[in-house]
């Protein structure tokens, strides 16, 4: 592993701390729906604007054209700063731009990447199908070759944002007689087409950012195919390894910052023992130290994870590893907030519903991206050289 913050970098840091700290939205984030893309957008164009929009992104494109290095100082000083998330923007952001960039066309690049980098448009994600979610090769969904176009027909589901997207990075099987790995395609999909119909599903942590999407008879231009008609599945190894890599790295600093918020917490509500406040309790404080070494653990993981990918232009399967620790974390630290509350806590009002709202939604991170059982396979086949498993 090799990194270090020089000089530059140290000003660079305070850079960034002082445009934060003067630019940070101070009205609240709408959870869902048209207010919440006003939102989410409108803090993207400002960041872009300012020249904060992509920090590692080429300049042609509107970016920076520094390190990943610069990245995560970014992305370290964002969390911070108590920055609100991308929300919407997340996958054109962490998917669907770099996506692009590394496997588009020149004309797909310079279509796409300046806009959803501006603000300017957002992306879903269309991979998992009813039947096929964590087995990504199994989807079903066709797409049939007709003059120049891909017509598309079938159904996606946990699409994030579909409800407010304008494209969508959408996966369909383009030759059913070739392997399961082979005949894919990775197509970019107007989700403003004739034969889409979008309907969101509300989670049981109350919100809507994700949906069922349906198709009929879509028809997508097959110059909106992304690396070939058969070429979707390494395409889609692309995308997952850009969200299990660098897209993780402001979730973690803010689990980080998350967990001195619960430490003092901890110091302010009654525990299990009569007149003793909960931090006292010999068990929770136990767990609030395991909890700050483990996330520390992570912090050193992502490093390491950011060293590598500075000699590669991809983030490698490593990134499996590092998103289903923070998945597993996540889960267990807003568990641990929801004990140190007390068994009252989901009834309760004001700044403590946050912390139940943010320990249902949790579980859509052992789930989002590969469940926590495809993680284990990938790390355990690409990382250990353990044998494949069978079906």
């Amino acid at each position: 592993m090799e990194y270090s913050f020089s000089a530059e970098d140290r000003a660079f840091r305070d850079e960034v701390r002082t445009w934060l700290r003067a630019n940070i939205p101070i009205e609240e984030r709408p959870k869902e729906g048209a207010a919440m893309r006003a939102f989410d957008t409108a803090w993207q164009r400002r960041q872009f604007e300012a020249g904060w929009g992509g920090i590692a992104w080429p300049t042609e494109y509107g970016g920076r054209g520094l390190s990943l290095m610069h990245q995560l100082i970014w992305h370290e000083e964002y969390a911070h700063a108590g920055a609100p998330p991308p929300g919407c923007m997340f996958v054109g952001l962490n998917h669907g731009g770099p996506t692009l960039m590394a496997r588009g066309s020149e004309a797909q690049q310079a279509d796409h990447v300046p806009r959803i980098l501006s603000g300017e448009a957002v992306w879903c994600q269309g991979f998992s199908e009813p039947g096929a979610g964590s087995d990504l090769a199994g989807i079903r969904m066709r797409g049939t070759v007709d003059g120049d176009d891909v017509v598309v027909n079938g159904s996606k589901i946990w699409s994030s944002y579909a409800d407010v997207a304008d494209w969508q990075e959408l996966l369909v099987r383009t030759d059913p007689d070739l392997p399961r790995h082979r005949g894919l395609a990775w197509v970019i999909c107007d989700m403003k087409l004739p034969g889409i119909t979008v309907r969101p599903i509300r989670t049981m942590a109350g919100a809507t950012t994700f949906s069922e999407v349906f198709y009929d008879n879509v028809r997508i231009p097959l110059s909106n195919v992304v690396g070939g008609l058969t070429e979707g599945w390494s395409v889609a190894m692309s995308t997952l390894s850009f969200e299990r890599g660098t897209a993780m790295i402001p979730h973690q600093v803010e689990l980080q910052r998350t967990i001195e918020e619960l430490i003092v917490l901890a110091g302010e509500v009654p525990g299990p023992i009569a007149g003793k406040r909960a931090i006292q309790d010999d068990e929770i404080a136990a767990r609030l130290a395991t909890v700050r070494a483990e996330v520390a653990a992570m912090r050193a993981m992502t490093y390491a994870a950011i060293s590598r990918a500075l000699r590669s232009p991809v983030p490698g399967p490593e990134g499996a590893m590092i998103s289903l620790y923070f998945a597993e974390l996540f889960q267990r630290v807003h568990g641990l907030a929801l004990d140190i509350l007390g068994a009252g806590s989901v009834e309760r009002e004001g700044a403590a519903s946050q912390w139940v709202y943010r320990y249902l939604d949790g579980f859509k991170h052992s789930i989002a991206g590969g469940t926590t059982e495809i993680r284990r396979n990938i790390v355990g086949e690409r990382v250990l050289g353990l044998p494949r498993g069978t079906k």
